[in-house]
């Protein structure tokens, strides 16, 4: 088992001549920002060979309990070679796979960490200050993660500010451009060649990912927007006014196509999407998990998943899903063909609220990879047996 930081210096593998540094510059080059990915940044998880049960009969294990973060955990993200975590400390650490060590640390100090989003050699950060920094994982730079733009960028702002017909109100008393989020922006998804975030200020903001260009902003919730999912042409939005919101394209533009009702007076926390894109889960305040069929929308599960609030939610494959909560478990579901869910196992450990869940996209010695980030401040690993323990 695999304790605590791996403390010996990181050897970088996306360059030949430097080892990386833990601070990050800024730069708006277009050129580094186009720049290709190197042939070790595209890792194949197939290499990833750790210490896991020789059979799938076993229960769960963990395999790293990994420290570092100043602050709780908030949120996870793989990133080729690399696994991400992110503190609302602001730090972003980055874990070279397949031991686990400490690699780097990147971040700048601009607000609690959100949500990571992961595209090729990019990395997106969702901040407490209500922006969005892009990151450029380069061969060509001595810091691996790089800055090189921060959403809306300066270019789009100059654009618009001149008009006061760009202008909305964003608080009371207060304007803010169409293109500026308001609150803390609490979720990312990407999707088609677009970026969507969604914020606490009820709105919902779609970015080509190209150009990082703002193309539309949607008022979608009563209250603050806690997750989002993208896929199929279509975009979920789950907040704390107790609806899930599908959303498609008409006329180019996104509209609400159905509203998923939760449990009178609970929050859903998180939402996640069926890769084949056929079922939507959220994970509501009370502790319940429910779904929906795309097909009629008809509802394919509600079950009392935790004693405490759900707070995230991850699918692993077509068939299994999991859940962490406040509860300071996860809890791992099979997902059946009709998309009703039965508790699989529960995974315990963790000693504060479970905040993030990331599964590794392949099977691993008759199960999975599993990484958890909680407000104990601990980034765990564990292997999940794809079987029940017999």
């Amino acid at each position: 088992m695999l304790q605590s930081v791996f403390l010996h210096e990181p050897t970088s593998l996306l360059t030949t001549s430097s080892t990386p540094r833990s601070t990050a510059s800024t730069s708006s080059s277009s050129t580094d920002a186009e720049e290709s990915p190197t042939p070790s940044f595209r890792y194949d998880f197939q290499d990833l060979k750790p210490k896991v049960p020789a059979t799938s009969s076993q229960s769960y294990k963990s395999l790293a309990v990994l420290s570092g973060h100043v602050g709780s955990v908030s949120c996870l993200a793989l990133c080729g070679e690399f696994i991400l975590s992110a503190s609302l400390a602001n730090d972003i650490i980055v874990w070279q796979q397949p031991d686990l060590r400490l690699f780097t640390k990147f971040g700048q100090g601009d607000g609690a960490v959100k949500a990571l989003l992961t595209s090729g050699n990019r990395v997106f950060t969702a901040h407490q200050d209500s922006r969005i920094r892009a990151w450029q994982v380069s061969r060509s730079s001595e810091n691996v993660f790089r800055l090189i733009d921060t959403l809306p960028t300066t270019k789009d702002y100059i654009g618009k500010c001149m008009k006061q017909s760009n202008y909305v109100q964003s608080r009371r008393n207060q304007k803010s451009l169409w293109i500026e989020h308001s609150d803390t922006i609490s979720c990312l998804a990407l999707s088609a060649g677009l970026i969507y975030s969604a914020s606490w200020d009820k709105t919902v903001k779609v970015w080509r990912l190209s150009d990082f260009k703002c193309l539309e902003s949607v008022h979608a919730h009563d209250d603050a927007i806690n997750g989002i999912a993208a896929g199929n042409g279509m975009v979920y939005t789950a907040s704390a006014d107790g609806r899930i919101k599908a959303w498609g394209r008409g006329g180019g533009e996104l509209s609400c196509k159905k509203v998923l009702e939760g449990h009178r007076d609970v929050s859903f926390n998180a939402v996640v999407l069926s890769e084949d894109g056929g079922f939507v889960y959220g994970g509501g305040s009370d502790g319940s998990l429910m779904g929906w069929s795309w097909d009629g929308w008809r509802p394919v599960c509600d079950v009392k998943a935790h004693e405490s609030a759900v707070l995230c939610v991850c699918l692993m494959g077509e068939r299994m899903m999991c859940s962490g909560s406040a509860d300071k478990n996860i809890c791992v579901w099979r997902r059946e063909v009709d998309g009703g869910v039965f508790r699989h196992m529960v995974v315990k450990g963790h000693h504060g609220p479970v905040k993030c869940l990331q599964a590794s996209p392949v099977r691993v010695g008759g199960g999975f990879m599993l990484y958890s980030g909680s407000l104990d401040r601990s980034f765990r690993v564990w292997w999940v047996p794809a079987h029940p323990n017999n």
